[in-house]
């Protein structure tokens, strides 16, 4: 909802549902499925900024910090900042585990 989105639902709704849900943001409204907007609340905010959270979604794929700094344009310490905020923040262990986490979260 952040980046744009004007609804959200699992990808397992009823195609009715759905159906309804098209009309209601066609007519300028917000659709959230309940269950996710009880979860994300209960949630609370992602503690991660940005820039971590973008550093993080980029480290799914386990790639190495040189090409995280190269497809990010940072520099590797940069990279490695982000990260190691990111993993204290979260109370992991490593990056993956933080992954893990903020994906859960639905922070990534």
């Amino acid at each position: 909802m952040a980046a744009g989105a004007s609804g959200f639902l699992l990808k397992d709704a009823p195609a009715a549902e759905l159906a309804k849900a098209i009309r209601r943001v066609q007519a300028g409204e917000r659709v959230v499925d309940p269950a996710l907007a009880v979860a994300a609340l209960a949630e609370g905010a992602s503690p991660l900024t940005a820039r971590e959270a973008e550093v993080l979604s980029a480290a799914r794929g386990h790639a190495a910090i040189s090409d995280l700094a190269a497809s990010l344009h940072l520099s590797p310490g940069t990279v490695r900042n982000h990260l190691s905020a990111a993993i204290q923040k979260l109370g992991a262990r490593n990056r993956a585990e933080a992954v893990q986490i903020a994906e859960r979260k639905g922070w990534l």
